[in-house]
């Protein structure tokens, strides 16, 4: 089969399109014939080897949409030639991949293949961070920092979905503020050009955000306690920026303030149920276009490292789409 091969650990030269022998599956795990697979920031990360596992040569990629192409015998919830996203075990950048049957997900009738492939990560994580994590409440104000992105513009739509009275957005570059607007942020910062956690103070007449949602770390996270309002919940789901935050006890007990972490990938790991409780409470959103996801670029399975250089160089805005077919 075609796919694409991080064959060193580093820059878009060493993604290569070869072709590697058909994945074979177990009794519990089915092979998918990918069709559309996306681009998520954790795909650059392994390819420079700061996710652990990844062994030389790799085939990137964490979700997937295409065809059930064949089952294990201890599937039968699944059948072949179904519609589903998946989050398959050894990357999606390929013309099949294999998955095992807790990581399938069927997809409604309703929901196109564009849809389907940009909406796993982006959809799930979003859902799980506000609804699960923070545990939103009516009225609260969200801020989402990295707003232009595919998890920032999902997840401030998420956010209004679930009764945010108002939604905040930080993006690094000041041509991104209107693509995070037109996902419905009521304000958007530039960290670039202000001090985001005092103009956020100021949109929010000294409060603070009772939610922060961060994938970014370093100076964000620590600057992130600087508008966190009492009671408020910061939650880290990342680290882009590279560097780690440094969060002091101190800011904690006293404001009654809680920062917490989460993990996709740990959860597709350790509790992949929690992610079909997810899926039921974010496909109908999707399926009433309630909930967009927001695609801006898309490229063939050949240009994958064109697609890798657009998101590192964080110019994308939006999910990046791969059309394997």
């Amino acid at each position: 089969m075609k796919a694409v091969l991080v064959t060193e650990f580093g820059g878009t030269e060493f993604i290569k399109v070869g072709s590697v022998r058909t994945p074979t599956i177990e009794d519990h795990e089915v092979l998918i014939k990918v069709a559309k697979t996306s681009v998520n920031f954790a795909d650059i990360k392994s390819r420079y080897g700061n996710k652990g596992g990844a062994k030389l040569p790799f085939i990137p990629g964490l979700d997937a949409a295409g065809y059930i192409e064949k089952t294990g015998s201890g599937v039968t919830s699944l059948y072949e030639g179904q519609r589903v996203i998946a989050f398959p075990k050894a990357g999606s950048y390929a013309e099949y991949a294999v998955a095992s049957k807790e990581l399938v997900f069927p997809i409604p009738e309703e929901m196109d293949f564009n849809t389907a492939a940009a909406c796993p990560v982006v959809s799930f994580l979003s859902h799980r961070l506000l609804y699960n994590v923070a545990r939103i409440q009516k009225g609260e104000t969200v801020l989402v920092h990295a707003a232009a992105g595919g998890v920032g513009t999902t997840a401030i739509q998420l956010a209004k979905l679930l009764g945010a009275g108002k939604v905040i957005g930080t993006v690094g570059n000041r041509d991104k503020r209107q693509f995070a607007k037109e996902s419905g942020a009521d304000s958007v910062i530039c960290y670039e050009e202000e001090d985001f956690a005092q103009a956020v103070n100021s949109i929010t007449n000294g409060k603070g955000a009772d939610i922060i949602l961060d994938s970014v770390a370093g100076s964000v996270t620590e600057n992130s306690l600087n508008c966190l309002a009492p009671y408020g919940r910061l939650v880290h789901f990342g680290n882009s920026g590279g560097k780690a935050g440094k969060i002091l006890t101190s800011e904690l007990h006293s404001s009654c303030r809680s920062v917490l972490g989460f993990s996709l990938g740990t959860t597709r790991k350790l509790r992949p149920e929690l992610l079909h409780e997810t899926a039921k409470e974010v496909f109908p959103y999707l399926v009433r276009n309630q909930l967009k996801i927001k695609i801006q670029h898309e490229f063939s399975l050949e240009d994958a490292a064109k697609a890798h250089e657009l998101m590192e160089n964080r110019l994308n805005r939006g999910k990046i789409i791969l059309n394997v077919e």
